[in-house]
Parts: C-alpha cells; sequence; structure tokens
C-alpha cells in the first residue's frame, strides 16, 4: 500500500466519520463544521485533532482497518470537537481581557526552551524547529494560544477558588485513610524446607520429618531460645544470613489468611508452625510499627490542595457552561452538533478538569549531534 494511497485513504475515512456523508477530497481541506461567535473550526482542523488524539493513545491510523479507525475516531471525536470549540471561547475570552504574549515574555520562553533542552545555538534551534514541522511564527502562536488559555483559567476560575478551615476539617474527617500509614512489621522466620522428588511430588515421610523438625524448633524458640539462634541452625531460608529478618512488611499488602495471622500479634510473639509452598515456616515478630494518621496541621496543605482541586472541576465546569450560554455558536454539520451536545451533557457532573495541550517543544536531534 503506497503512501499517497495510504493518506487518502485515512482522509476519507477521517472525513467519513465525522460527516456521516461520502464526500469529495477536494471538497474537505476548507469545509467549516462550526462557527464560534464568528471564528470557525474547519474539516482540516477537525482532523488533525483527531490525529493527534490518537497518536496519544498510541494508535496507529495507517495500521488500521476502516473498521478500526471508524471505531476509534467515533471514541474520539466527541472529545475533540468539545476541546476544539472550549478552547476557541477560552482564547477569545484571553484576547477580551487584553492578554497577549509581549516580545520579552516570548524571548523569555525561547530561552528557557534552548537551556532546558541544550540548544546552544541558532541552527540548533531551526533543525529542532523543523524537525517539529514547525516555523518560528507557528511556535509563537502556538505559546500565546497556550499561555492566554491558562492565564484566563488561573484568573476567572481558579484565582477565586477559596478553602474554609471548616472545608478542609471535613475532608480530613472524611477520608482519614489517606492520611494513614499502615502498620508495619519487622518480621524473624525460619525455613524449613520440604525438597519435591524426581517426579516433582512430595514425599510423605520427607514432608512428616521436615514439619516435626518445625514443631520442635517452635516449641523451642516458645520456650525461650534465641531465634537467631534457631534460625542459624535451622532455617532452609535465604533470609538465614540475615537471622532471618525480613520486611518492613505493610499488613495491608498481606493476603487476607496470612494478615489475620498476623494483626493481632505484638512484638514478639511467634506464630505457630505454617505450611507454605516453600515448606515449614515460623515468624517471629522482630518490631511493630503501628499505623499512623497524620497529624491535621501536617495534612493541611495536601487537603487543601484536594479540596481546591475539587472545587476547581465544579467551577472550571460551570464557567464553560456560562461561556457557551453567552456565545453564538453555528453548526454547519448535524452529527458533530449531536456529539458536542452528548458530551457537555456527559460531563455535567466533572470528574476532572480538561486541560488544553500545550504545543510540543523543539528538542536538538540527538541523533545528528556529534
Amino acid at each position: 500500500m503506497n503512501t499517497l494511497y495510504r493518506l487518502r485513504r485515512l482522509v476519507i475515512v477521517l472525513a467519513a466519520a465525522a460527516m456521516a456523508a461520502p464526500v469529495l477530497a477536494g471538497e474537505i481541506v476548507e469545509r467549516v463544521l462550526v462557527k464560534v461567535n464568528g471564528d470557525i473550526i474547519t474539516q482540516s482542523d477537525l482532523e488533525a485533532r483527531q490525529s493527534a488524539s490518537l497518536r496519544q493513545q498510541r494508535q496507529n491510523p495507517q495500521t488500521m482497518s476502516n473498521a478500526e479507525l471508524t471505531k476509534a475516531l467515533a471514541d474520539v471525536t466527541p472529545t475533540v470537537i468539545v476541546d476544539a470549540v472550549d478552547e476557541m471561547l477560552l482564547l477569545q475570552r484571553g484576547k477580551e481581557l487584553g492578554y497577549k504574549l509581549t516580545d520579552d515574555k516570548f524571548k523569555s520562553i525561547l530561552e528557557n526552551i534552548k537551556k532546558e533542552n541544550k540548544i546552544e545555538t541558532e541552527e540548533q534551534f531551526q533543525a529542532a524547529l523543523k524537525s517539529e514541522n514547525m516555523t518560528m511564527a507557528d511556535l509563537r502562536k502556538q505559546l500565546e494560544k497556550s499561555m492566554i488559555i491558562q492565564q484566563v483559567q488561573g484568573n476567572e476560575v481558579l484565582g477565586k477558588i477559596s478553602i474554609t478551615e471548616a472545608e478542609a476539617k471535613a475532608y480530613f474527617d472524611a477520608h482519614r485513610s489517606e492520611f494513614t500509614t499502615p502498620a508495619t512489621m519487622m518480621l524473624r522466620e525460619i525455613l524449613v524446607s520440604v525438597p519435591l522428588s524426581k517426579t516433582q511430588t512430595i514425599n510423605v515421610g520427607v514432608d512428616e520429618a521436615a514439619k516435626a523438625k518445625a514443631e520442635g524448633l517452635q516449641k523451642r524458640a516458645k520456650a525461650g531460645e534465641s531465634f537467631e539462634k534457631l534460625v542459624t541452625e535451622g532455617s532452609d531460608a535465604p533470609s538465614k544470613a540475615n537471622g532471618g529478618l525480613i520486611g518492613p512488611i505493610s499488613l495491608g499488602d498481606l493476603e487476607a489468611g496470612l494478615r489475620a495471622m498476623f494483626e493481632p500479634l505484638k512484638q514478639g510473639d511467634i506464630t505457630d508452625v505454617v505450611r507454605t509452598s516453600s515448606g515449614y515456616q515460623i515468624f517471629k515478630v522482630d518490631t511493630l510499627t503501628p499505623a499512623q494518621v497524620l497529624p491535621w496541621e501536617q495534612a493541611r496543605e495536601e487537603i487543601g490542595n484536594k479540596v481546591a482541586q475539587s472545587k476547581q472541576n465544579v467551577e472550571f465546569a460551570k464557567y464553560m457552561i456560562k461561556l457557551r450560554a453567552q456565545a453564538v455558536i453555528e453548526w454547519k454539520n448535524v452529527e458533530l452538533k449531536k456529539m458536542f451536545d452528548a458530551k457537555v451533557a456527559e460531563e455535567a457532573v466533572p470528574t476532572a478538569q480538561r486541560v488544553i495541550p500545550t504545543p510540543p517543544v523543539p528538542k536538538k536531534d540527538e541523533k545528528k549531534e556529534q
């Protein structure tokens, strides 16, 4: 399948998925899909966003069948079109407020990009731009768009959110598990292994002998003999070299049966003999660190961030509802409008604030660097 055919096929399928009707390739480029306060989103704009969305999900349109590509586009297009409209609304609002990227700010951003990516010469920077299929004008346009949108979000929504002490404490009381460090144990173990026979089966006599040995060691430990001495004498575990010491072990990470066995134990307690896949084991609680709840004073900042994020999601959704209601949105495609309306309704109870993607940062081509 040659490249030209792939490109033609991709354009045709993209158009079919978005428009739900066959069109000629020549009509696609300048087809206006929606006007937002007079600014337009075209078919080519939509296709670029669809392709970017698929790439973010590590999907390659060139390797998909028509059915796979159509389904993938049906999945991403509702979010893509909502993001496109909302981005335009935020950008328009920012321009109303007079936000713009000054020459000095742009130069500062460029210097940071070069520094972070170890780009030392203008030739390297131009090569990096070329590798991203961008010109300097493209980069400035994308950076300005991103900066304006972030300023609108920050000043119009995020900067107006406040958290009361009562709200923070209510969250702390309702989510104490988030601020609790689980109990942990340092254990010492003795393992009496039960080797398999040549036929990979367990010999009953060998198993009973191992069990008897383990029970004898357990009785001696209970009677007060040094557990570490018994480890040296009778353990087959790799931990033998360290006096049988293992851990720290979080009780929350243990399988239910083992957790039930260890939870009641105190420091110094010794378990009964336990049959495991390796053989017969005995454990002693060497040290025990109880569960700890982070004090309110130490948890306050983290709680504030969590409550603020929850509020931000709600307030940002409300803000976008207001911008959409105030806007004049003229749909030129019925199917896209249905997708937009359905997605907006789905996000009426927000779970996360959508973040407008930042433009790709030009990076030095390391393969060409000598």
